[in-house]
């Protein structure tokens, strides 16, 4: 080979990495957003200025209610603080209740203190469904970015229970993985695909119907809610309240489930379709 010609495989930066963009710009690092997020604890942190709420509400009006919701809230921020854990979502959360509160204690109505969850879930399921007629469905979009079917993170199957702790365990070593840029800390870029998510058919199809369970979901909630909200004028809606819980983390919890078993077995048709040879 030539001096003129140079050398043949060296990969072109990218224009995101290290050494592409800006001097000194970081690059997007998924990894690190991941972390952001609550998980199961982030959920279950969620659930308490709501209980808080309707235990207090009950108990002594509305103006307790509104005490104790702000109290959980900000127990939950310092909690955090005080173990060193991402406050992006305490913050986000007290931010939530504080609306949530205003309005309750504006109107005088404790069943507008879920005024701003039945918004948030209408307003999500028209999300949901507008995302699968862009052909771009939500959950694979979301799915891809925390665990790329590409890579396969989830799909080892090693674990007697399908999509559960050991699973999930396997993804987040393959999410976190111990090599890291030197340069810089950052957890290393993952390879790209050789076939985009959006161009197989079984992958589109399946993230599809993930998207359609969980817009289905959030639009089901806040027609309940409605439903409820407009029979508790002048009521302290404890039932309003319970159901918003019973509708809440336990339903989330069985639509992660199921969507961490699909994805798990998407992970394997992929990786087994990628790695076989060329025709």
């Amino acid at each position: 080979m030539s001096a003129a010609e140079g050398p043949v495989d060296q990969p072109a930066p990218h224009p995101d990495g290290p050494s592409g963009g800006q001097a000194g710009a970081p690059a997007f690092d998924r990894h690190l957003v991941l972390e952001q997020l609550g998980g199961w604890r982030g959920m279950l942190d969620a659930t308490l200025p709501t209980i808080a709420f309707i235990v207090g509400n009950s108990l002594d009006g509305l103006r307790t209610g509104v005490w104790a919701a702000l109290a959980a809230a900000l127990l939950v921020f310092l909690l955090r603080l005080v173990r060193r854990e991402s406050v992006q979502q305490a913050v986000s959360g007290l931010f939530a209740v504080g609306i949530a509160v205003a309005i309750a204690a504006f109107t005088g109505q404790p069943r507008d203190f879920y005024v701003p969850g039945i918004i948030r879930n209408a307003g999500l399921a028209v999300v949901l469904f507008g995302s699968i007629a862009l052909r771009r469905p939500l959950v694979g979009v979301i799915a891809e970015f925390l665990a790329p079917s590409h890579l396969g993170s989830m799909a080892a199957h090693r674990h007697p229970v399908p999509g559960m702790r050991g699973r999930m365990d396997r993804a987040k070593a393959v999410l976190r993985p111990g090599e890291r840029d030197p340069a810089t800390g950052r957890a290393e870029r993952d390879p790209d695909p050789e076939l985009h998510w959006r161009e197989d058919p079984r992958l589109l199809r399946a993230y599809s119907w993930l998207t359609v369970l969980w817009g289905s979901v959030f639009l089901v909630r806040a027609g309940v809610q409605w439903y409820l909200y407009l029979g508790s004028e002048n009521s302290d809606a404890t039932d309003l309240g319970v159901v918003t819980l019973l509708l809440g983390l336990p339903v989330t919890a069985v639509e992660v489930l199921v969507t961490l078993w699909v994805v798990s077995r998407l992970h394997r048709h992929r990786v087994r379709d990628l790695g076989s040879p060329a025709a």
